[in-house]
């Protein structure tokens, strides 16, 4: 029988969880109403968001191999593509709030707000906060199970606001005053590279797919972010194999091959020069 590290991370969609009316594009429940998955101790990935709000549990979250101590109330966001897994000491209590991209359709300004929040993906409820936290998430669960005409609308509205409100909590990224057509060029080209189970490509298949010139996406991408478009790719591409090297027994043929790399030589060639070490060198640090 394989193992479960010898193939690739699993992914988990929003329609894997226990059967419930809903929005294909959108989800709200407890830990214990979502089922197992809702806190699954072994690493895997997303194809959508989820925002936890966490209330009660000792232990720990890992996201992308960065430990975060349960020390509730907290807020953590994970974002599609993104590997994580729990692992608890008590009990894990609180409410998670799952949606896909296609969910953001009203408020597009918060997916540079979930961007920024990647940056830190925990934070700290303070108590004069946690009222408030608490009955937006109850509101939320009764708009959903209450699926009146409008709740759709409604439930957007509350996740814009819970966005919001999570983007002021401490520790949470400052907001980005950019702005405009840079600022949409880039968020295009950002959500590409998030996408899961995808080869990354090169600049010019970027550009192609968000429909501008290499150059263009060059100044957009830089503006916006301030980093290249090349080297935001090298930085998913590091990202990635740190996952699977850490969190699964593939070969470095596979590796390589998934990550976009002729071979397994050029592959570790990147990953030292990137990192400062080698695949196998990562690999048993990490275990």
């Amino acid at each position: 029988m394989t193992s479960l590290r010898s193939a690739p991370l699993p992914v988990h969609h929003l329609d894997d969880g226990p059967p419930a009316p809903r929005p294909s594009a959108f989800s709200i429940g407890t830990f214990d109403a979502l089922g197992p998955m809702a806190r699954a101790c072994y690493p895997h990935r997303h194809t959508f968001h989820e925002i936890a709000f966490v209330t009660g549990g000792r232990g720990r979250h890992f996201v992308d191999l960065v430990e975060w101590p349960l020390r509730p109330p907290q807020l953590s966001y994970v974002a599609p593509g993104q590997v994580h897994h729990w692992e608890l000491e008590s009990e894990l209590c609180g409410s998670l709030v799952l949606f896909t991209d296609d969910f953001l359709i009203s408020h597009p300004g918060d997916v540079p707000a979930l961007r920024r929040l990647t940056e830190r993906p925990w934070a700290h409820v303070a108590e004069e906060d946690e009222p408030g936290l608490s009955a937006l998430v109850a509101d939320m669960k009764r708009e959903y199970c209450a699926r009146k005409d409008g709740f759709a609308s409604v439930l957007r509205a509350y996740l814009h606001v819970l966005i919001t409100w999570a983007l002021r909590l401490p520790g949470a990224a400052p907001p980005d005053s950019r702005a405009g057509r840079a600022a949409v060029v880039a968020q295009h080209f950002v959500r590409l590279l998030a996408l899961p189970e995808r080869t990354p490509r090169s600049v010019r298949e970027y550009a192609a797919e968000v429909g501008v010139s290499v150059s263009h996406l060059n100044e957009a991408v830089k503006q916006a972010t301030g980093h290249t478009p090349g080297r935001l790719i090298r930085q998913v591409q590091v990202l990635e194999a740190k996952r699977l090297l850490a969190h699964t027994d593939l070969a470095l043929t596979r590796i390589s091959h998934q990550l976009g790399f002729a071979d397994a030589a050029y592959f570790c060639r990147f990953f030292r020069r990137e990192t400062g070490t080698s695949p196998g060198a990562f690999r048993r640090g990490n275990r």
